[in-house]
């Protein structure tokens, strides 16, 4: 099992960056598939990116692509996802997400069963 927090958010403006962090417990967060999800308010839960256990692959959503870069550091149990170029439309809250697979973008993208409890990003013009 895993517990995940995440921080990192805040407002931006338009153009800006941030990096969001997620804190892992447990000592087997080296072994999970982890991913970032956004939910916008009025709107479903989407996937944004996910990273295979090793950092070998990752997978990005078309909408931040190029923009966005999921990494990992397995030795300090840590998530992170840095967002350059940022859009009014990236405000949503972010979660963190650990136990999907990494095989293919399909399974990647529907994220696994373990969850943070968000991290507000506003994005402002």
């Amino acid at each position: 099992q895993v517990q995940l927090v995440e921080s990192g958010g805040g407002l931006v403006q338009a153009g800006g960056s941030l990096r969001l962090s997620c804190a892992a417990s447990g000592r087997t967060f080296s072994l999970y598939t982890m991913a970032w999800f956004r939910q916008a308010p009025g709107k479903e839960r989407e996937f944004v990116a996910a990273i295979s256990y090793n950092g070998f692959s990752t997978y990005y959503a078309d909408s931040v692509k190029g923009r966005f870069t999921i990494s990992r550091d397995n030795a300090n149990n840590s998530l992170y996802l840095r967002m350059n170029s940022l859009k009014p439309d990236d405000t949503a809250v972010y979660f963190c997400n650990a136990g999907g697979s990494a095989i293919t973008y399909a399974a990647a993208s529907r994220g696994g069963g373990y969850w943070g409890q968000g991290t507000q990003v506003t994005v402002s013009s």
